[in-house]
């Protein structure tokens, strides 16, 4: 049997019609970058990045970094995007807990507590993410007593001068001791969860309801407990269709992290937006945040497309 022409086998030729896609938009954007530096050199603003080994001036409220304001522009942007990546991945983290048990919960047999959860996913998901954050910041956390009259829950502290994690003890009218968040990463941290837990307890519950009801009846035949049916049985079958809803949703909340300069959180988009008002080099901060978010984007949709092969594969 004589082989196919390439023109019609369907394989080889979606692998060229991708090339040749990939090839125009390659020159399109060489076409537009091109365009941008002749324009730029005309007004005398050629693009340069040497400004970033430049002293920056200025001081950031809390780094995770060895950062003071006689270090350069790049040590700036460096500290600010650990900030925005530890708001991510602590966020993230945070966010799949109460997404998953709010998503479980809103299908309780007990109504108080499925109308609590559908309560709760239909109110946050229905509010902008903005607004909630200047409600945290604004009316929560900066509303807190002082430290002589810390709230205290069990390994944790609340008070003006922060939030404290663990034992803590009041010393000359100052709390010490514990993990202490500033007031503005709390409270950034408590807006990005709780939205983004809305929406991934809709993409929990979602998935779980793909899962045949016999699977259900089955396990209680078994005489499996609810909750163990849930864990044991339902929710690995549910990945399959849960893991690329959470893609998308882990992607909106690394985006939406950049919101934190309205309640004065010094993550990456605050520094650049520091650093471009001090230097006009408003072209070359643009590309670095935009090259850094869309890194930081595709990092996690590569994770989460790995992470929904494995699930394919163990479902076969």
């Amino acid at each position: 049997m004589s082989a196919l022409p390439w023109w019609r086998d369907r394989r080889r030729l979606g692998w060229l019609i991708q090339l040749a896609v990939g090839l125009v938009v390659l020159l399109a954007i060489a076409l537009l970058l091109g365009n941008l530096e002749r324009n730029l050199t005309r007004a005398g603003l050629r693009l340069s990045f040497t400004w970033l080994n430049d002293p920056a001036g200025f001081d950031i409220a809390e780094t995770l970094l060895p950062y003071t304001a006689q270090s350069s522009y790049a040590m700036g942007l460096l500290a600010g995007f650990v900030n925005t990546l530890r708001v991510v991945v602590v966020g993230l983290v945070l966010a799949t807990v109460l997404g998953v048990a709010s998503g479980a919960a809103s299908l309780s047999r007990n109504p108080l507590l499925a109308g609590v959860m559908r309560t709760y996913v239909e109110v946050v998901r229905n509010v902008p993410l903005l607004l909630q954050l200047v409600f945290w910041y604004f009316a929560v956390f900066l509303a807190l007593p002082a430290a002589a009259e810390a709230l205290r829950l069990p390994g944790l502290t609340l008070a003006k001068s922060g939030v404290f994690l663990g034992p803590v003890s009041l010393v000359n009218g100052e709390l010490s001791g514990g993990w202490r968040l500033s007031l503005e990463l709390a409270a950034l941290l408590t807006g990005l969860v709780v939205y983004s837990g809305a929406f991934i307890a809709e993409v929990v519950r979602g998935g779980i309801i793909s899962v045949p009801r016999g699977q259900w009846e089955a396990a209680a035949s078994l005489g499996l407990k609810p909750t163990t049916t849930l864990r044991e049985v339902v929710l690995p079958q549910a990945l399959r269709v849960i893991v690329p809803g959470l893609n998308s949703q882990y992607i909106s909340l690394a985006k939406n992290s950049s919101l934190a300069v309205a309640i004065g959180y010094p993550d990456l988009y605050a520094v650049a937006e520091t650093t471009l008002n001090q230097t006009g080099r408003g072209i070359e901060v643009f590309l670095i945040l935009l090259t850094v978010y869309l890194g930081l984007d595709l990092g996690i949709s590569l994770l989460m497309n790995r992470l929904a092969h494995l699930v394919r594969i163990r479902e076969r």
